[in-house]
C-alpha cells in the first residue's frame, strides 16, 4: 500500500495493553490515527468504512479503560470490527481483511481471543453478553476467568425485537452488565456536545447512584436551545411511561448522551462505570457515521460499505460489466409490475440499498415499508398485506431469511398467504463469508407444503420469475438469485408467466444428464463444452422449481440416460435430496439409475472470491465435469489406458 499515513502512536501500540500506558491526550492523538489507518486499509481491501469511522474512539476508549480480553467486548453485528482489529494484535494482517486466507470481516472467535463472540447478523450483542455475565457470576471454567462484560449495540441494531428480549432478561436478572448504544444516525451538534461535557464532568466525580439524578437535571440547566438539542438527543429512546426512558423502566441505570468522539468524555464515564456500577447499565453515544471522511460523510449511507477506493477522492475502483446485476434487474422488473398493478407493494428489512428496494422507494414511496432490522415483523407485516388482498414482495438476503423463519411456516404458509420472497444472495457471496452465505433457503423453504420455489438460472430467469411469482395468487412463492453481475444474456421486454413446476431442457445430449436448479447452470455449460471435446454430450436441463418438482422432466432423464446429476448452490437437503426421494419412489433405483447430487459441503467456507470459493465447494465447471465422468467411468478407463 503506498501513501501511508504517519502514525507514531498507533505504531507504539499495536496491542490493548500498550494504550493502558498512554496518556489520555495520546489517546486522542492515537484515536486521529486510527481513523487514519482505518480509511487507508479499507481502500485497498474494500469492505464496511463508515461505522468503524464512526467509532475510532470507542474501542480505543474501550480497550484502554477495560482489562481486554479478560474483560469481555462484543461489538454488535461487527460493522465497527475495523478499527478493533487494528487495535489487538491483527494490524499487520489488515490488508488481508474479507480475502481468502485473511482476516475475516466480522467478530470470529478462531481468530483472536479479543473476539469472544462471532457477530455478523445484528442485534445479538446484548445477550451474548448477559450470557457471559452470568457465566462470569456462576463460576464457569476457570480458564474463562471473564471479568467485566461490555456489549456494544448501533441504534440500528437495537430496532430489533431480538435486542429488546436481551435488555428485558438483563434488566430482570440485574448483572452487572454495560450496554453502549452507538446511536450514529443523529448529528452531534455544538448543544449536544455542550450538554455531554457538563454530564461528563459530573459523572467523573460524583458517586455512582448520583448519575441518573444529575443527567436527569442537567438539562434545565441548559440554555433552551441547549436544553431541545439534549431533549431531541433523548428523544430516541423516550418511552410512553412515566417516569423515565424505556431502559430505565427495564432496569438499566441509563447514562444518556454522552459525546462519542470526545475522549475525555467517554474515559470518564467508563471509568466511573467500571469502578462503580453494580448492575445493568446503558450508556448512550452520540457518533458520526463516517467521521474525518468527507466523501463518507457525504454519501447517503455514509460509506457503510464500499468497494475498494482512492483514499483522497473516495472514488471507487469498481470492476467494469457490461451485464446488470441481478439485484437491478429485480427492482427494474418489480416496478414494472407495479405499474400497472397497484397492489403491488414491497417489504425490506433495513437493507433497501441492497435489494435495490431504494429504487422501488423513489418511484412508490407510499407501496414500498422497510420495516428496520425485523425479518420476523417484516414477514408477518407482509403476510398481513397479503391476507388483506395486496401482492407484496418481501426482498430480504437469504442469510437474513433465516431469522424469520418461524414466521415464514406459521404466519404465511401455514396460511396459505401469497406473500412473494425476493431472496437475494442466494448461494457463496465471497468478502463477507460464511455468515453471509446463501446456504439453507432451499431446503428450509422446499419441505414447506405447497410453497413454490425458484431459482434463476440468469437475468433473463430472473425476469421470468419477477413475473411468474407477480402472478402466484393462491400460495406462497420464492425466487432465489445470487450476489453480483448476470452473464450477459439478452433481457426479454416481458417476463413470461412460467407454468408452475416445469423445468426446460437447455441441450439434448446422451449417456448422462446434469439437472440444473439455479446460477450453476453456466458452469454446466462450460463443463458440457470441455466433455464434448471427449465425445461425450450430457444432456443439460434447467429445473427451475424446486418445489414444486417436474417430474416429467426428471422421470424422463432418469429413462433416456445412465446417469443423472443435480446441482445447486445450496446445502444437503435441499433440491438433490427431492429430486432423490421423488426418484426413490418412483422405483427408478431399482432398474440401475446412477444418480449423484452436488451440493454445498457440509461445512462452513471461509472468505474468498467466489470462483475460488465454489472452487472450494467442488462446485466449478471443472468439478462438474469430473464427476460427468467419475459416474460414466470414464476417469478409470483413462488410469487403464495410461
Amino acid at each position: 500500500m503506498t501513501d501511508r499515513p504517519l502514525t507514531p502512536l498507533l505504531d507504539r501500540a499495536p496491542m490493548p495493553e500498550d494504550l493502558r500506558r498512554l496518556s489520555d491526550s495520546d489517546l486522542t492523538r492515537l484515536a486521529h490515527e486510527l481513523r487514519a489507518e482505518t480509511i487507508s486499509v479499507v481502500s485497498e481491501t474494500g469492505g464496511h468504512l463508515g461505522a468503524g469511522l464512526g467509532v475510532e474512539e470507542l474501542p480505543v476508549a474501550l480497550h484502554a479503560g477495560f482489562n481486554t480480553p479478560k474483560d469481555r467486548l462484543s461489538w454488535d453485528v461487527s460493522h465497527l470490527r475495523y478499527p478493533h482489529k487494528i487495535l489487538t494484535g491483527r494490524r499487520d494482517r489488515a490488508l488481508t481483511l474479507r480475502k481468502g486466507g485473511g482476516l475475516s470481516g466480522f467478530t470470529k472467535r478462531s481468530e483472536s481471543a479479543f473476539d469472544p463472540f462471532g457477530a455478523a447478523h445484528s442485534s445479538t450483542s446484548i445477550s451474548a453478553g448477559l450470557g457471559f455475565a452470568v457465566a462470569r457470576d456462576l463460576g464457569g471454567a476457570p480458564e474463562h476467568g471473564i471479568g467485566d462484560v461490555v456489549a456494544v449495540i448501533g441504534d440500528g441494531a437495537i430496532s430489533a425485537g431480538m435486542a429488546y428480549e436481551g435488555l428485558n432478561n438483563a434488566g430482570h436478572l440485574g448483572k452487572r452488565l454495560i450496554v453502549i448504544l452507538n446511536d450514529n444516525e443523529m448529528s452531534i451538534d455544538r448543544p449536544v456536545g455542550a450538554m455531554s461535557t457538563y454530564l461528563s464532568g459530573l459523572y467523573a466525580g460524583a458517586p455512582f447512584q448520583e448519575l441518573k439524578a444529575a443527567a436527569k437535571g442537567a438539562v434545565s440547566l441548559l440554555p433552551q436551545p441547549f436544553q431541545e438539542g439534549a431533549r431531541r438527543a433523548r428523544e430516541l429512546v423516550n418511552a410512553a411511561t412515566v417516569g423515565g426512558t424505556l431502559f430505565e423502566e427495564l432496569g438499566f441505570s441509563y447514562i444518556w448522551p454522552i459525546d462519542g468522539h470526545d475522549m475525555d468524555q467517554l474515559l470518564a464515564v467508563l471509568r466511573t462505570v467500571k469502578t462503580r456500577a453494580d448492575g445493568p447499565v446503558l450508556i448512550h453515544a452520540i457518533t458520526k457515521k463516517g467521521k474525518g471522511f468527507p466523501p463518507a460523510e457525504r454519501a447517503a449511507d455514509k460509506g457503510h460499505a464500499t468497494a475498494k477506493f482512492d483514499p483522497v477522492t473516495g472514488d471507487q475502483k469498481k470492476p467494469v460489466s457490461n451485464a446488470p446485476s441481478y439485484t437491478k434487474v429485480f427492482a427494474e422488473r418489480l416496478i414494472r409490475a407495479a405499474e400497472v398493478d397497484p397492489l403491488v407493494t414491497a417489504v425490506t428489512a433495513a437493507m433497501p440499498g441492497g435489494t435495490g428496494l431504494n429504487l422501488f422507494g423513489e418511484r412508490f414511496p407510499s407501496r414500498c415499508f422497510d420495516v428496520g432490522i425485523a425479518e420476523q415483523h417484516g414477514v408477518t407485516f407482509a403476510a398481513g398485506m397479503a391476507a388483506g388482498g395486496l401482492k407484496p414482495f418481501c426482498a430480504i438476503y437469504s442469510t437474513f431469511l433465516q431469522r424469520g423463519y418461524d414466521q415464514v411456516v406459521h404466519d404465511v404458509a401455514l396460511q396459505r398467504l401469497p406473500v412473494r420472497f425476493a431472496i437475494d444472495r442466494a448461494g457463496l457471496v465471497g468478502a463477507d463469508g460464511p455468515t453471509h452465505a446463501g446456504a439453507f433457503d432451499i431446503a428450509f423453504l422446499a419441505n414447506l407444503p405447497d410453497f413454490v420455489v425458484m431459482a434463476a438460472a440468469d437475468e433473463a430467469e430472473l425476469v421470468h420469475m419477477v413475473a411468474t411469482a407477480h402472478a402466484i395468487d393462491d400460495r406462497p412463492s420464492a425466487f432465489r438469485f445470487p450476489r453480483g453481475e448476470g452473464v450477459g444474456v439478452d433481457l426479454p421486454e416481458q417476463g413470461q408467466v412460467l407454468e408452475i413446476g416445469r423445468g426446460r431442457i437447455v441441450e439434448e445430449g446422451a449417456g448422462v444428464a446434469i439437472l440444473s436448479f439455479g446460477a450453476r447452470l453456466q458452469e454446466c455449460r462450460r463443463a458440457a463444452e470441455a466433455l464434448s471435446r471427449r465425445g461425450i454430450l450430457p444432456t443439460i436441463a434447467d429445473a427451475r422449481f424446486a418445489k414444486p418438482l417436474d417430474r416429467d422432466l426428471i422421470l424422463s432423464l432418469a429413462e433416456e440416460h445412465e446417469a443423472l446429476i443435480t446441482i445447486e448452490e445450496g446445502a444437503v437437503g435441499g433440491f438433490g435430496s427431492h429430486v432423490a426421494q421423488l426418484l426413490a419412489e418412483a422405483g427408478v433405483f431399482d432398474r440401475g439409475l446412477t444418480f449423484r447430487s452436488m451440493v454445498l459441503p457440509d461445512t462452513f467456507l471461509d472468505q474468498d472470491s467466489p470462483a475460488k470459493m465454489y472452487a472450494a465447494a467442488a462446485m466449478s465447471a471443472a468439478h462438474i465435469e469430473a464427476k460427468v465422468l467419475d459416474v460414466l467411468g470414464v476417469a478409470n478407463l483413462d488410469e487403464r489406458r495410461a
